[in-house]
């Protein structure tokens, strides 16, 4: 017999402009009333994303206020908050009770400083973004999620900017060849864009740092291009991408200008956590590529692949467009909305069980995530990341 809720997991209304997701979606609220939550949600909160108050009504959750539910619930759930939302977050500050667990995309790494300011509020924030990459967490890893909602999307944008078509076709009027793509970076972007421009009908072609990657490139349709530098020591021991220093890039770019200039499209998505993204791709090297061209630059957020690239901007350059998108699954908020709720979900099943709170810190993926508690920077990473020093009372990670 399922339990009757008693924690309330309130999901307020995203403030970061522009963003359009929510962080809950009906379908999950029966599901989280099984683990004894409820969930309680401002009015409105889902419209951006397609998501109608009566939805989530009939699936049993509640409608609020925006101060009813920051009074009320034990466990609050964002997409953005702190460093991820560091401005217009500012408002909720007083709203926050000491105490209450805070759950979202918080960018710790990137922006530290946002989880400093954050810890003031007392509450138990946990960052996403720092899942540990172990199979029992694959369910919550949101990272993965929206990277491949962004990978599906970065080929629709360089599509609709292209001016060719990307499938071949043969009519009465002749045969159009199929375009080129080329994706930089066969993570979870990169193998998405890839997948999807096959789809589309284009010659694709992706290089990875990582030589590991090249069956998963060619299992999707792709041709692995192979350049001869030493990539040892590419990811850390989690799983993400490590910086590899501006000689082994330099290499890189020389190498794979040829690739490049016959390429009718580019996809970079090489990102490093908490770190400027690495220069792949040079002005230089656009003048080469046919006149037309597209570069879709998806670590545009943190400085670009590309080394003209103009966050948030489509530019030309040499004749070739370059776009630089921000916060692509905000674009495609249903899906992302989707995705992310079950992320969410799965990560507050993990530690609720049966209406209790567990917050142990014997289990990786608490300690892991948990970056602010009792008004202090708790995570090791983080406060390596605002040159603190971690007391040993206070070692989490």
């Amino acid at each position: 017999m399922a339990e009757a809720p008693s924690i309330i997991l309130g999901v307020p209304r995203e403030t970061y402009p522009g963003e359009n997701r929510v962080a809950m979606v009906p379908a999950v609220v029966g599901p989280l009333a099984k683990s004894g939550v409820s969930v309680w949600i401002e009015r409105g909160a889902g419209e951006a994303a397609g998501y109608r108050d009566s939805d989530y009504e009939q699936k049993g959750a509640r409608l609020a206020s925006r101060d009813e539910i920051f009074a009320n619930a034990q466990i609050i759930a964002h997409v953005r908050v702190a460093g991820a939302n560091p401005d217009a977050g500012k408002d909720d500050m007083r709203r926050y009770r000491a105490g209450q667990i805070v759950i979202g995309m918080a960018d710790p790494l990137g922006e530290p400083a946002g989880v400093r300011d954050f810890a003031s509020t007392r509450t138990t924030l946990m960052a996403l973004e720092l899942l540990p990459r172990i199979t029992r967490a694959q369910s919550m890893d949101i990272l993965s999620s929206m990277a491949s909602i962004a990978g599906y999307k970065a080929v629709l944008i360089a599509a609709d900017a292209l001016p060719r078509i990307m499938p071949m076709m043969m009519t009465a009027a002749g045969t159009m060849t199929p375009a080129r793509v080329f994706v930089i970076g066969a993570g979870v972007a990169g193998l998405q864009a890839i997948a999807s421009a096959k789809r589309m009908g284009a010659v694709v072609h992706a290089y990875d740092v990582r030589p590991a990657v090249k069956e998963q490139i060619q299992s999707l349709g792709g041709k692995f291009v192979e350049l001869p530098v030493e990539t040892t020591g590419a990811e850390d021991k989690g799983g993400y991408a490590k910086e590899l220093g501006e000689d082994f890039y330099r290499k890189q770019r020389e190498l794979m200008a040829k690739q490049v200039a016959e390429s009718d499209v580019v996809i970079t998505t090489a990102a490093i956590p908490g770190k400027k993204s690495p220069i792949l791709i040079t002005g230089e090297m656009l003048k080469h590529m046919p006149p037309g061209s597209v570069v879709v630059d998806l670590a545009a957020e943190r400085g670009g692949n590309v080394d003209v690239t103009r966050p948030g901007e489509k530019i030309s350059v040499h004749g070739v467009t370059v776009i630089g998108p921000l916060n692509i699954p905000s674009a495609v908020p249903y899906h992302s909305s989707q995705m992310y709720a079950r992320n969410v979900m799965a990560f507050v099943q993990n530690f609720v069980v049966k209406g209790a709170i567990n917050l142990s810190l014997e289990d990786e993926i608490n300690r892991d995530t948990m970056v602010a508690k009792d008004g202090e920077v708790v995570n090791a990473r983080v406060r390596e990341a605002l040159g603190m020093t971690m007391p040993a009372a206070a070692a989490t990670a």
